[in-house]
């Protein structure tokens, strides 16, 4: 399948709010193709289906899609703060679809956020609405993008251009090991993958990742361990295959 980045605008569409989200489903529909499996499509999912929007047809992989025109790189605002966290604890987040338009309706950007990189410490709790808001006091939530490695971030539309299916379908199958950690524990493990990234190289030591123990710190002020629990993850990212043991305290991000 060769993707089209033009989201045609058809005329039977009503101009409003609502007319990104039409579109840029209708495009998904048409356009997009599984990166768990080898299916070519996705289906729109039953209507009314929380957090869902497609279904692939042979893995049943679920995707949810958010479309924005502004590119945040950072962050993005999500639905309830409860509900988020419920998912999260019991491994039923979908993975998620970040989409950019252009004015002229083209796809721009075009993100897949594996489900399995959702944890606590990527969710930041938004203020209850104010007591005069029609949903009065309701929580909402901001997905921290900035917070999610590049492993977790695989790109399908990138400044327009479009990126090879086999690539795509690859990154995704690299890191879904992931899914054999359990969601209670994944959270660090995850967190200690973004602070590897962070270093920028592939090779690193021990003693350059200690230099993250400020930001593991900052985003689990309540553990006072975090240098051991820093190497008891390089051990189980190791186990998974996204991290190679070289030598004594040296370590190689696989690719």
């Amino acid at each position: 399948m060769k993707l089209q980045c033009k989201v045609e605008l058809a005329s039977a569409y009503k101009a409003g709010s609502q007319i990104a989200r039409v579109l840029s489903e209708d495009w998904c529909v048409r356009e997009l193709y599984c990166a768990a499996c080898d299916s070519e499509r996705l289906l729109s999912s039953r209507a009314n289906t929380p957090a869902i929007d497609f279904v692939c047809p042979d893995c049943d992989q679920c995707f949810q899609l958010k479309g924005f025109k502004t590119w945040n790189q950072k962050k993005i605002p999500d639905a309830a703060y409860g509900a988020m966290l419920r998912a999260i604890r019991s491994d039923r987040v979908p993975n998620l679809l970040v989409l950019q338009y252009s004015a002229d309706w083209m796809i721009k950007n075009l993100v897949l956020v594996p489900g399995v990189f959702f944890s606590e410490t990527v969710i930041e709790k938004r203020p209850p609405l104010s007591p005069t808001a029609r949903r009065a006091g309701w929580v909402g939530c901001n997905i921290l993008l900035h917070r999610i490695p590049p492993d977790g971030k695989i790109a399908i539309v990138s400044d327009g251009a479009i990126v090879a299916e086999r690539q795509v379908r690859r990154e995704f199958s690299r890191v879904r090991r992931l899914a054999e950690v359990p969601p209670t524990l994944r959270g660090w493990t995850l967190d200690v993958l973004t602070s590897v990234r962070k270093l920028g190289r592939t090779s690193f030591s021990l003693q350059e990742l200690y230099l993250q123990e400020p930001y593991l710190q900052s985003i689990h002020p309540r553990n006072q361990n975090v240098r051991p629990k820093m190497r008891q993850q390089l051990q189980v990212l190791r186990d998974l295959g996204l991290i190679e043991f070289r030598s004594p305290g040296n370590y190689k991000v696989r690719g």
